[in-house]
């Protein structure tokens, strides 16, 4: 990594400037230069992230999240996954069931396989290691620091920073999150569906083993989703999302560790044995955002600055991650062909790219939260009748696995 040293008011200038520096904007510095690297191309990369490493990091929290095999598969290309791997649950098995009704099935790695269908990270600690790595990369950074006016010229765009610097970039890649900074600079616009559901998340101790198993379950105020986590004291973890109505999440949030441990066994039952405690809880609105062309003046939006989606089925990182080697596709071919890269092929040529995969996952994704939060009979049979069919029909598994794990007709991995 080359540390940012300048004078303030001096000006900078690099071919591509990501701004934020979290899962999304960390992993496509490093794919950009290592493919550079291997290209043998001179790449100038900027990488502006607003906390420093030792700062409480919103994008490296307590959260965890689920990779697909497919990620998996691509930080493997990038060399990335032999420093996280260690700190990753793998997912053998995916247990589906509907709370009250028939509809009930289970995916399995050996179906297809494989010896895991992913894995669960928890985002603290992989985020000091993707910062280890940025230390021995190409990539300058200027952190801490945050982006206060975006200025469009012809043949670039020139970036403002707190303390006065500025960076002109040929492309700029905003992975700046769901409130980009970048996005509202450029009054560019998102279209929402508001599922009138707010997420409860907490790491919640087992009393037996998870065995690598996940489940998904569908209650009648929304999805409950339980990951496999790795051991805290002798005790294996689960990574709990529970998609509640607002005033139901309120209320849970104010009970007691017991008690509130208590509303989760009844609602999720003992398919995972007894749950023993609950880790701190925190909790968020359920909002799917999408710009409807995550592009601009030489400019890409990627993950949470181009889409956010609802935690069912557990595919807003790897539906980022998709954008990201997109961008290195079209970085790579622009490198090749010696374009600018910030040009309005490039640019449209990830929008083509990205087209199909963004409107089928997130209406796949709305279809399910309506299919699954809806009480209408002929509907509930219709899903329970849908997932036993799973089960006793398993040629209709290839399919719903193959999305899980992450693969689309344009996956890069």
């Amino acid at each position: 990594m080359v540390e940012n040293t300048s004078t303030q008011g001096s000006t900078h200038h690099f071919d591509v400037v990501i701004v934020g520096g979290a899962m999304v904007g960390s992993v496509l510095a490093l794919g950009l230069a290592l493919k550079a690297k291997r290209l043998n191309k001179p790449l100038n990369i900027a990488l502006i992230e607003a906390y420093e490493p030792t700062a409480k990091h919103p994008g490296f929290d307590a959260r965890a999240i689920a990779l697909s095999h497919g990620t998996i598969e691509a930080f493997k290309n990038l060399n990335i996954w032999d420093d996280i791997k260690h700190l990753g649950t793998d997912i053998s098995r995916i247990h589906i069931s509907d709370r009250g009704h028939f509809g009930m099935t289970q995916l399995d790695a050996r179906d297809f396989n494989l010896d895991a269908m992913g894995a669960v990270v928890e985002l603290s600690p992989v985020g000091f290691k993707l910062h280890q790595k940025l230390q021995s990369s190409d990539v300058t950074m200027f952190c801490p620091a945050k982006v206060t006016e975006v200025t469009a010229e012809i043949d670039s765009q020139t970036l403002t920073l707190d303390n006065g610097e500025k960076l002109n970039a040929k492309l700029v890649v905003a992975a700046d999150g769901a409130n980009s900074i970048i996005r509202q600079s450029l009054n560019l616009s998102q279209e929402f569906v508001d599922f009138e559901q707010t997420a409860i998340i907490a790491n919640i101790e087992l009393e037996q083993k998870h065995q690598h198993r996940a489940w998904e379950r569908f209650t009648d105020t929304g999805p409950l989703a339980l990951l496999p986590m790795s051991e805290l004291n002798g005790r294996d973890r689960l990574s709990l999302v529970w998609a509640l109505t607002p005033d139901k999440a309120k209320k849970y949030l104010q009970l007691s560790d017991d008690a509130f441990i208590e509303k989760l066994q009844q609602a999720f039952g003992y398919r995972a044995g007894k749950l023993i405690a609950s880790g701190k809880r925190f909790s968020y609105p359920l909002i799917m955002t999408c710009m409807p062309r995550p592009i601009h003046h030489r400019t890409i939006f990627v993950g949470n600055a181009a889409q956010t989606l609802h935690p069912i089925a557990g595919q807003g990182f790897n539906l980022g991650l998709r954008d990201i080697m997109t961008v290195i596709d079209v970085v790579e071919n622009g490198l090749k062909s010696e374009q600018d890269l910030g040009s309005t092929q490039i640019t449209h040529t990830y929008l083509k790219q990205r087209q199909e995969d963004r409107g089928n996952t997130l209406s796949r994704v709305e279809f399910l939260v309506r299919g699954f939060s809806n009480h209408h009979w002929p509907l509930v049979c219709g899903r329970s009748l849908g997932l036993r069919l799973l089960s006793y029909l398993p040629f209709l598994k290839a399919p719903v696995g193959k999305k899980a794990m992450g693969y689309t007709t344009q996956s890069h991995f």
